[in-house]
């Protein structure tokens, strides 16, 4: 992407990403777009948004006129959004998609040692000191069999996790599979989430490549052996998806790859903050948007904010565009 885009763009565009209607896509290009610097080397991008904004208007008249539901079968089935960002689980039947889910949270889906238990999402809460991730357990991913919205979940999540099973040869072909099945669609996986700079609706999906049942006896020569076949440029981690052990490192992981910060907010009135439950901001966001985030009504009504954290003296009187760091201590004046 260009270079000197705005706050504001690129918060469009990550909004744009997570879009869940056409009318959320459209209004988030439309921003992009208005914030894009105009010169010379951004013609080429302008003209893409334009053209995605002119398919994504034509896409609302569409099911107007129709007057079917809003977003197609990528958008049927949509998790609402919780905790300090999402990580989506995909791989083939059988990866041990589900036993990680239980094994990071709470959640209990199915676990059986037979393909396609899972037969819809099941997110679950994942811990991590005093925050939480979202975790969203799918149905398996096979040369034959893609459930529409598994995309639209990918899209807009922060983190996949790719699982390959390493107890089985069969691991090996399931993986490629799901692999060459995504690479049909909108939505493909890489080393980190951006948008495609010649086709703006194309999505990259940042993730992490899970090879699970280290244990097994000869995880290792198919580990290789898979790397021979489809290199990856994925982060990886080995791990046994039933040994919590094998997992602390992933746990970190998840949560680091966010990049968010923590912010305790404090009530003028009380003399301690509130140290249960943190809001969770992107890394380089301010106390306005600290602000935006407690209510729409505090962003036009915000007159400063006292600061109690590294970078400053306790009970700093700070502006709107101050930039938060981790585990501020914030009391927002109104």
């Amino acid at each position: 992407m260009p270079a000197n885009l705005t706050q504001q763009y690129k918060k469009a565009e990550e909004n744009y990403r997570r879009a869940e209607t056409p009318e959320d896509e459209l209004k988030c290009l439309q921003i992009m777009l208005s914030e894009m610097p105009k010169h010379k080397g951004t013609d080429h991008l302008q003209a893409k948004l334009k053209t995605q904004i002119s398919q994504v208007k034509k896409e609302i008249e569409q099911q107007r006129s129709s007057g079917g539901k809003k977003g197609g079968a990528s958008r049927s089935f949509r998790i609402p959004r919780q905790g300090a960002g999402t990580a989506v689980i995909i791989g083939g039947p059988n990866a041990g998609k589900s036993q990680l889910l239980t094994s990071l949270t709470r959640a209990t889906p199915e676990v059986a040692p037979y393909p396609f238990t899972t037969k819809q999402p099941q997110p679950g809460m994942m811990a991590w000191q005093d925050v939480f991730v979202q975790l969203v357990d799918t149905p398996p991913i096979t040369a034959d069999y893609l459930e529409p919205y598994i995309v639209g979940l990918l899209r807009s999540a922060d983190l996949a996790l790719l699982m390959i099973d390493l107890d089985d040869d069969s691991g090996i072909e399931q993986c490629k599979e799901v692999l060459d099945k995504l690479a049909t669609t909108k939505t493909r996986l890489a080393a980190e989430s951006s948008l495609d700079e010649e086709d703006v609706g194309l999505a990259f999906t940042k993730t992490f490549f899970l090879a699970n049942k280290v244990d097994s006896p000869e995880a290792a020569d198919r580990l290789d052996l898979f790397y021979e076949v489809c290199p990856l440029p994925f982060r990886e981690f080995r791990i046994s998806a039933n040994d919590a052990e094998t997992l602390e490192d992933l746990r970190n992981a998840i949560y680091e790859s966010l990049d968010v910060i923590r912010i305790y907010t404090k009530d003028p009135k009380k003399k301690e903050a509130e140290k249960d439950r943190p809001f969770t901001l992107s890394r380089g966001d301010t106390l306005l948007d600290l602000a935006e985030l407690i209510h729409k009504d505090y962003v036009k009504n915000l007159r400063f904010g006292k600061v109690w954290g590294s970078a400053v003296h306790d009970g700093t009187i700070v502006k709107g565009d101050y930039v938060l760091n981790d585990q501020d201590i914030v009391e927002v004046h109104v």
